[in-house]
């Protein structure tokens, strides 16, 4: 039997009828047509499906639509503003940080959430932050150089209040 659920995804509040085994990321997918988050592992591994759902980064592949009745969830297509990149990913375009951008995703978010909470993290902090997301394309160091290019231009005031 269906249950009702009512989520706020990317500042919209949406009403929908879910069976209660579907999982966040299925529902954001299919559900909502949210096609930026991926499943890759579907076990909580890989980090790809990584969504904000009350201020925290979550993998999606773990979290059934029910347990999220109530919740406010961000996901990569709620970052930006006016059709304009977030800074995060201006600086992961930059840094070359984007291989084949299925992994992209969920480690945009990651860093979005780190710099909300931190503006000037440590190279270790940053890593730390990104160990829950597995990319299969490409070292990290520039996804890590990505994110510290992120917190620079914060602290330097170039996007400043943008995040």
């Amino acid at each position: 039997m269906k249950k009702i659920i009512t989520v706020t995804v990317n500042g919209t509040e949406y009403e929908s009828a879910v069976n209660p085994n579907m999982t966040l990321a299925r529902f954001l997918r299919e559900g909502l047509g949210l096609f930026g988050t991926k499943e890759g592992c579907g076990v909580g591994d890989c980090g790809a499906c990584t969504v904000i759902m009350d201020g925290q980064p979550v993998n999606s592949c773990l979290v059934l639509a029910v347990e999220a009745n109530g919740s406010a969830i961000v996901t990569i297509e709620g970052i930006g503003e006016g059709g304009k990149l977030h800074p995060v990913q201006e600086a992961f375009i930059e840094a070359g940080a984007i291989q084949c951008g299925f992994c992209t995703p969920g480690m945009v978010l990651v860093a979005v959430n780190l710099l909300e909470n931190n503006p000037s993290p440590t190279e270790n902090e940053v890593r730390q932050a990104l160990s829950g997301n597995l990319c299969r394309c490409t070292g990290y160091q520039k996804i890590v150089e990505a994110v510290e290019r992120a917190a620079s231009k914060i602290v330097c005031g170039e996007r400043a209040g943008e995040l």
